[in-house]
Order: C-alpha cells, then structure tokens, then sequence
C-alpha cells in the first residue's frame, strides 16, 4: 500500500497544483483583480515543466511534471468574469532508476466566476469561488472523480510603478477513489503575496512567495513556493511571459520552468 502510494501521490499533486494555478496572470500563482470588461475575452495558453528529487532510506526518488492549460475568460459585466480552464498533465516517477508510474491525460475541467466588488483609489477586493469537475480518469490518478470546490478572496493595491495583490483561498476536494481519500486530505488552505514592477512601457518584472496546506495527509507541513519572472506586451491585446519557480522546502518541488500566452480580443 505505502509503495502504491507514492507512485500515485506525485500525480494526484500535479492535477491540484494545476487547477490551483489556473487562473492568475501567467506566470504569477496569485490571483489579481482585473476583469476582461463586458462582452471581451481573454484566451491563455500555459505551460510548466518541473522535476523534484528525494532521498529516502538510502533510495532515490525523482519525479518530472509537465502541465498545459487553455483558460478562457470572458466579461460579463465590467467587474463579472466567468472563467473555464482546461488542464493536461503529465508525471514520471522513477524509484531507484525504475519506472514507477508514467501518467499522461486531461486533468478535471475548472469553472470559476470572479466578481471585483470594491474599488476604492487603486486598491481593489475580488471574490472567486469556483468548481473543478470530474473529466480527468482518476483510476490513473488524473483527477478527483467528483465535482470539487472552492472560494479565493483577491486583494490589489496599485502603488506606480508597482502592483501588489493577496490571495487567500479555501479548496474542498472531494474524492472518488478510497485510496485518494485515504492519502489526501480534503480541505486545502492557501496564502499568497505577489508583486508587479513595471520596468519600461510594455515590460514587468514579477515575484510571487505562498503556501499551501500539504495535501499529503501523512505530512503536515505546508509546501512554500519562491517564484520570479516576466510579462511583456507584444501587442496591446498579445502578451508572452516566462517564470521559474522555486520550492522553499522540501514539501514544494525543488524547481518549475513556465512559460505561456494571452491574447484579448
């Protein structure tokens, strides 16, 4: 049981990171509160590839993750967004130099609607709930097998040329499968702080620290994230952008490489 666990555990946390990270402002984790605008759209492709490496009890475990999301959001009002994010993930995990798992599929399709309901001389509040449904196979450890959900709580504070924005969000997982629900837990708490410095006209630089409750119920130390990167403005409706990400313990994989694309129309 313990070895079937950690083949299926390193799977299960790339879908949840996935959808957890879906609707930010590539590559930032925390969320902001800007809208699209009503009638207008925002269509992002994203990607990350990441590699993790333990030692335990003299065996070596190494993990490598990929992910890539399609989000769609559109303006229902002017401070209305519904959101629809569609992940494919990826994971290879390798005990002792042996092939212990080797997953690829869609992970579970996630539906958000965020609502920025204060703005008051550049600071601004936003509410998202939102809720993730059953499309990944969670037989192969791509998703959870039932309809999950959750709720963020956005804050943004505009001070030129820099933008700094908190999240705090609460995620209820509900599990198909008894082994997920016997290793995971169910309620995952999160708090993140980022930062925007726009360098010159088209070009920002971002950072962005977190954690999250460990979804490893044999572990209750929460994974903490460093990540550092860039937003240029092709256009002014194409924007491309790069990050790395860092984890802070042993908890978080030890690095992340991002990459992704907006385009508003």
């Amino acid at each position: 049981m313990r070895r079937t666990l950690k083949m299926i555990l390193p799977v299960v946390s790339v879908v949840l990171l996935t959808a957890g990270t879906a609707f930010a402002a590539h590559p930032l984790i925390t969320d902001d509160t800007g809208t699209q605008g009503k009638g207008k759209f925002q269509l992002e492709v994203n990607g990350e590839i990441g590699r993790d490496r333990e030692i335990l009890s003299g065996i070596e475990t190494r993990e490598t993750s990929a992910g890539l999301e399609t989000v769609l959001s559109g303006g229902l009002t002017d401070t209305v967004d519904l959101v629809v994010a569609v992940p494919w993930v990826w994971s290879r995990v390798k005990e002792g130099g042996v092939v212990g798992s080797d997953e690829n599929g869609p992970g579970d399709v996630a539906l958000e609607l965020k609502w920025r309901f204060l703005e008051y001389k550049g600071f601004s509040l936003a509410v998202k709930p939102g809720m993730t449904f059953p499309s990944g196979n969670e037989n192969r450890g791509l998703g959870n097998g039932k309809v999950s959900y959750g709720a963020t709580m956005i804050a943004t504070q505009e001070l030129d040329p820099f933008t700094f924005h908190l999240n705090l969000a609460y995620t209820h997982n509900e599990f198909k499968l008894d082994l997920d629900k016997e290793s995971n837990r169910s309620d995952i708490w999160h708090a993140s702080l980022a930062a925007t410095y726009e360098v010159v006209k088209d070009l920002q630089l971002v950072a962005n620290v977190g954690m999250e409750s460990n979804g490893d119920r044999g572990n209750n130390t929460w994974p903490a994230f460093v990540l550092g990167g860039a937003i240029y403005s092709l256009t002014e409706n194409l924007d491309v952008d790069l990050g790395v990400k860092g984890g802070l313990n042993k908890q978080e994989p030890d690095l992340a490489l991002m990459a992704g694309v907006a385009w508003r129309f």
